[in-house]
């Protein structure tokens, strides 16, 4: 059966082809569009710190994409104007983890957007984080 093809607007889509950072982390995205996201990322040997968990950095990174992903589907070149992220459970080696951004408001060239960061388990979904991202427009297509 062949893989289902990822729903990505063109604007994001061109995005990405540049994001050398997330590629080489081998970042995944799987949808990004009407202020939506999805992205998933596996957690790598060189990701774990010295506690034998994924290092925040990288868990922020995932979450910081998706945001990206999602704050950028209506084409203009949207950036970060700032973010937090709450680390609610620690991810390990192998944990593939997934990012899902939505959009919370739009207002002017501003926007609010939660990313839930969770891995999925025999018993359901483990949150892992949860990220406010807030975007600025700065561009147009």
């Amino acid at each position: 059966m062949a893989e289902p093809k990822a729903e990505i607007t063109d604007a994001t889509q061109a995005m990405l082809d540049s994001d050398v950072a997330s590629t080489a982390l081998g970042i995944a995205v799987d949808r990004a569009r009407d202020g939506h996201a999805v992205a998933r990322m596996r957690i790598t040997e060189q990701m774990v710190n010295g506690h034998d968990i994924a290092h925040g950095g990288y868990v922020f990174l995932l979450a910081d994409t998706a945001f990206a992903c999602a704050c950028n589907s209506y084409g203009p070149v949207t950036v970060a104007a700032g973010a937090d992220i709450t680390f609610v459970a620690s991810a390990r080696l192998g944990d593939e983890l997934v990012a899902t951004a939505e959009e919370r408001t739009r207002y002017g060239r501003n926007g609010i957007y939660d990313v839930t960061v969770h891995r999925e388990t025999a018993e359901g979904r483990d949150v892992i984080a949860e990220f406010r991202g807030r975007s600025r427009t700065i561009g147009s297509n």
